[in-house]
């Protein structure tokens, strides 16, 4: 049964899409049948992987409201074994519309499950915020991905994302886990992130992934492209560091 993983942080700016994007790519391209939700209604992850919301009838947005099954908004990325769900800018009204639906944090959930037998991963692209969007990522999910900058208020985020996890675990899914922290654009060149790194893994000896993803032009301008980091770039270090975070995080899950 495929694992949920929610790649989540309310601070804007922290590498979250980026590395919803290449992470699930790259573990596709580890062979491993793979699909990204997209709920951020920004859709960064959707035209990230050159997909467009409108040229399907089904979006995420759909999916929500009970009107299209998850299956049926699956849509091809045309890179190997890996699927998308992507999201329209229709998603920003959505929150207002589920507020007034009987288990409304539940919808994603609940959409979500008669896919977990069609795939070994499922990663959800999650807004920069802690809606009602966010929250039906976290009741979805098995575990909860936290990519942080490496900066100087980069804790602060987490803390506050750490207590979000304890009440969803309180109030909607006691089973949810912390899949671990990602530290993202670091600079080997400044002592600020040596620190940075430093001080996360002195807090978080556990949960912090060992990969560090650089501060990479390439992993900048591939968006643009429609295209994850190893297509664009396979050479570059950005698509080096993603490949070895995609290879830690299916050995932390899978033992190898």
């Amino acid at each position: 049964m495929g694992k949920i993983i929610a790649i989540s942080n309310q601070k804007g700016g922290v590498g979250k899409t980026t590395t919803s994007v290449n992470l699930s790519a790259c573990v596709a391209e580890a062979g491993k049948r793979t699909l990204l939700v997209d709920i951020d209604p920004q859709g960064n992850a959707t035209s990230g992987l050159g997909a467009e919301a409108g040229a399907r009838a089904a979006t995420v947005y759909e999916v929500l409201l009970g009107e299209a099954a998850a299956a049926d908004a699956c849509v091809d990325t045309g890179f190997d074994d890996l699927m998308l769900i992507p999201a329209g800018i229709e998603l920003a009204g959505a929150e207002v519309e589920l507020v007034g639906l009987e288990g409304r944090e539940g919808l994603l959930k609940t959409a979500l499950a008669p896919l977990r037998e069609a795939f070994d991963y499922i990663f959800i692209d999650c807004p920069p915020s802690l809606g009602l969007l966010t929250l039906n990522a976290l009741t979805a999910a098995d575990s909860v991905l936290v990519p942080i900058q490496c900066e100087y208020y980069a804790l602060e985020g987490v803390g506050q994302l750490m207590n979000t996890v304890k009440l969803v675990r309180k109030k909607l899914n006691p089973a949810l886990e912390v899949e671990g922290i990602v530290l993202t654009m670091f600079d080997a060149r400044t002592n600020l992130g040596a620190q940075v790194v430093a001080e996360v893994r002195n807090h978080f000896p556990r949960e912090a992934f060992e990969t560090l993803i650089p501060r990479n032009v390439r992993l900048s301008e591939a968006p643009s492209y429609g295209m994850p980091i190893h297509r664009y770039d396979g050479r570059c270090n950005g698509a080096a560091a993603y490949r070895a975070l995609a290879k830690e995080l299916i050995g932390r899950n899978e033992g190898k």
